[in-house]
């Protein structure tokens, strides 16, 4: 997965070429007190016992409530909204899915890595999920062939640890694009045939598939976008709902996120607002019925999360004079959402995060963000959520490890990725793994 921050006068060059070192599927400003401190590299197993799993709240129809907690003020309780009865969907589960509560999950990566220090330290900052990004080209070979190699190691460690596991597809084999890029595939079966064999070989297992990300990006798109491309989605969208299901009802499906920009330019990005309303109102809203929730990615930049241009301004040092740079824009999202129609899918918040010092062009914006200063943005984000928005019912930080990925690889610990993370090289938690820990189990202690 990468951050990108687009604006309408220019552009970073994607950001996140994926970690070179990740060579079966994809997804650091570690700033270590311990350089030396040696991690395991190779492929290493999970728990050795099993933890007690958490379940998953499904089918949910009633409310619940989602409260907000702080330290230094009450709590301000927020009740998620009444859902109409839903139809009956597949394998005769309500229609769209959905959470009573405000979920907490976090982006990590498990390929070729020390799985068991990744999950555990997961499971002890709070979070009730993982996502796991994975690349469908490493998977299937031109035959048809899909070899999941580490991958069922994956699925089963994450098990084991007692946390639910939202698999993320993304890049798309060659020969299934007309450009050869490793964009979305021209045929939309393509997708669903693969989509539907990884929910069938991890029935129960796998607990949310998220198609794509950021998908207005030309960088994620095969290399432009157009006007044509949200309907695109939205027939992606509709086969591989159609095989997941088929496969599994119970997995919550979920349409990628369009990155959070301003920018409008066939070769760099379609803005966030725009894409969303190309895809929701495609062929009268053809998507209503093929999707459970809604993926968005607020903006961060180093502005506070209670701001919002233009009628609250954040007072930092650039990145500020436009509202997709702010977490808040996840308001505009959501409105774009219930104009057309689509009220009743909850969101999904799958990417969020602040950035501290680093040496990549364009994040520049990290440099104002202090460990101190991160902490205080992210528990920010996760209270501002639990209070304001009840269409809100899972939020997954970006990111955890991808500190101890750069020193594994002997990568430039100063990469912006690393600059997102809750912990350093040495797998020493940040200011933000202890803050996110005590929001969490404040939240998660409501009735």
């Amino acid at each position: 997965m990468q951050r990108r921050r687009l604006t309408r006068c220019w552009v970073l060059l994607p950001c996140a070429v994926l970690i070179l070192f990740l060579t079966a599927c994809g997804e650091a400003a570690g700033r270590s007190s311990s350089e030396t401190m040696l991690l395991p590299t190779a492929r290493i197993t999970g728990t050795t016992e099993p933890i007690e799993p958490l379940e998953l709240e499904l089918p949910i129809t009633t409310t619940g409530a989602e409260p907000e907690a702080t330290v230094a003020t009450p709590v301000v309780p927020v009740v998620m909204p009444q859902i109409p009865t839903p139809r009956n969907g597949p394998g005769d589960l309500p229609y769209p899915l959905t959470l009573t509560r405000l979920n907490f999950g976090v982006v990590g990566h498990l390929y070729y890595t020390d799985r068991r220090t990744t999950l555990s330290k997961a499971r002890e900052a709070g979070f009730r999920w993982f996502r796991q990004q994975i690349h469908w080209r490493d998977i299937e070979d031109r035959s048809g062939a899909l070899l999941w190699g580490d991958l069922d190691s994956i699925v089963a460690d994450v098990n084991n640890a007692g946390m639910l596991l939202m698999i993320n597809i993304t890049r798309s084999p060659t020969w299934y694009t007309s450009n050869g890029a490793d964009g979305l595939p021209d045929d939309p079966a393509t997708l669903a045939r693969f989509a539907g064999a990884l929910a069938e070989r991890y029935r129960g297992r796998v607990h949310a598939i998220l198609i794509w990300n950021e998908q207005n990006l030309a960088y994620e798109n095969g290399g432009t976008i157009g006007p044509d491309d949200p309907g695109h989605f939205v027939e992606i969208m509709a086969a591989t709902y159609t095989a997941i299901k088929a496969a599994d009802p119970s997995i919550i499906v979920v349409a990628g996120a369009p990155a959070s920009t301003a920018t409008n330019d066939p070769a760099i990005a379609m803005d966030s607002l725009s894409y969303l309303q190309a895809m929701y109102t495609y062929k009268d809203g053809m998507i209503r019925d093929y999707f459970d929730v809604q993926a968005l990615h607020p903006g961060g930049s180093a502005n506070p999360p209670e701001t919002l241009y233009p009628e609250n301004p954040s007072q930092a040092q650039g990145w500020t004079d436009d509202p997709s740079f702010y977490f808040r824009h996840v308001e505009n999202q959501r409105r774009v959402m219930e104009e057309a129609g689509m009220g009743h899918h909850q969101v999904w918040i799958t990417e969020y995060g602040w950035a501290t010092a680093n040496t990549s062009p364009g994040y520049e914006f990290g440099n104002q963000i202090s460990f101190e200063t991160q902490r205080d943005y992210i528990v920010g984000a996760i209270r501002y959520t639990a209070e304001h928005y009840p269409w809100v019912s899972n939020m997954f930080l970006w990111n955890l490890n991808f500190t101890v990925l750069q020193r594994e690889a002997g990568r430039d610990p100063m990469h912006e990725q690393g600059s997102f993370s809750i912990v350093n090289a040495d797998w020493s938690p940040r200011p933000a793994f202890w803050g996110i820990q005590q929001t969490i189990a404040e939240i998660s202690a409501m009735p």
